[in-house]
């Protein structure tokens, strides 16, 4: 009898199963971690290969937002905001 190629699989894939099953989801979760950083990786390096890219790599846009509720109010312990209190001189 002669070992072909889906032979060798399926006893790879069993003694897989029968002897790594607990590290299996660590190695899966591991893997698909390492794939999304590839991807990100090559679709920045598109990116950067792009004349767009390279015009736009120092300008950063953003804005200020204050919250409605921080101008001169003070927070009273009890109240539920997100804010703490404006720094006292």
């Amino acid at each position: 009898m002669r070992l072909e190629g889906w032979h060798l699989i399926i006893i790879i894939v069993l003694a897989l199963v029968l002897f790594a099953a607990p590290k299996l989801p660590g190695m899966a979760r591991s893997l698909g971690q390492s794939m999304r950083i590839f991807k990100s990786e090559v679709r920045e390096m598109k990116k950067d290969g792009t004349p767009e890219a390279k015009a736009d790599s120092d300008a950063v846009e953003g804005k200020v937002v204050n919250h409605p509720r921080s101008a001169g109010t003070e927070s009273r312990p009890g109240e539920g905001t997100d804010v703490p209190p404006p720094n006292r001189a």
